[in-house]
């Protein structure tokens, strides 16, 4: 299989992971992976380096990422009359399953997010918090967080003679605008391929401080599957969340992922 048939596979899975959560109505895990999917989509179309996407398939996926933040926009909004549905959004999932081989027109009357300058983490954040009120929740807070929130992390499994037991130590993240994040934490998960995930997803309690441009978190992640069992080409993604007051949901700030060979005894610095 090429790389870039690899690609259009995660791009399907992401797709289909968001209306799954879309129509289970999960609302908030959906709004996340439709941003995540627009992000690398717009990535997509304004790379130089992909000589496998023609410059008409380009802007079909530009058109399909708009179409995404149309149903992330629809599904924050108060307002459903004349919104970008659900089932206008699956209409796109053969189009982009079959990219290579799409010859029809779009069957949406949109254009393509006009092109911008892909942000660095956090710049995009900063925009948004420019326009917050001064007094706003997170600003100026202390260092430490007054709430803690549980998370959802999971015991290490037992252990089975030849088999190796996997713990990912989060110390902590790296941010310029560490001190503006409301409620942070970390989502970890295990994904083959396909972005099918292969353990049940855990998410870190909120982090425990806050310094300068860090947020520390300092807790142990187990693993739910011995080392050997994961299959060739498995990645564990690590998404960053925390709350925005003014939009009342939980987002996806930035995300990492570390492939099976950069699993190494020891500290690793993983690049968002």
């Amino acid at each position: 299989m090429t790389d870039i048939s690899k690609t259009i596979q995660k791009w399907h899975a992401s797709f289909k992971k968001g209306t799954d959560f879309d129509s289970w109505g999960q609302l908030v895990e959906a709004i996340d992976e439709y941003q995540i999917l627009a992000r690398r989509l717009q990535k997509e179309v304004q790379s130089s380096n992909s000589s496998d996407i023609s410059e008409d398939q380009k802007k079909t996926l530009g058109k399909i990422a708009t179409c995404l933040e149309l149903r992330s926009a629809a599904l924050q909004s108060t307002h459903s009359q004349d919104e970008f549905k659900l089932e206008d959004l699956k209409k796109l999932e053969p189009i982009i399953k079959n990219i290579l081989t799409y010859k029809k027109d779009f069957p949406f009357d949109v254009q393509p997010v006009p092109l911008r300058k892909i942000l660095a983490p956090g710049e995009e954040e900063n925009l948004e918090l420019e326009e917050e009120d001064d007094g706003g929740a997170g600003a100026g807070s202390p260092d430490s967080f007054p709430i803690r929130v549980p998370g959802t992390l999971l015991p290490r499994l037992p252990s089975e003679p030849g088999m190796t037991l996997l713990t990912i130590k989060i110390e902590k993240i790296g941010l310029k605008d560490a001190g503006q994040c409301i409620d942070p934490y970390i989502t970890v998960s295990v994904k083959d391929l396909n972005g099918i995930d292969l353990n049940p997803v855990q998410d870190t309690p909120v982090a425990s401080r806050k310094e300068d441009t860090y947020i520390h978190f300092n807790v142990d992640v187990e693993i739910q599957k011995h080392l050997e069992k994961l299959p060739k080409g498995a990645a564990i993604f690590f998404e960053f969340k925390h709350y925005k007051p003014k939009k009342r949901f939980t987002s996806t700030k930035c995300f990492a992922f570390m492939e099976m060979d950069e699993i190494k005894s020891g500290p690793i610095v993983i690049e968002l």
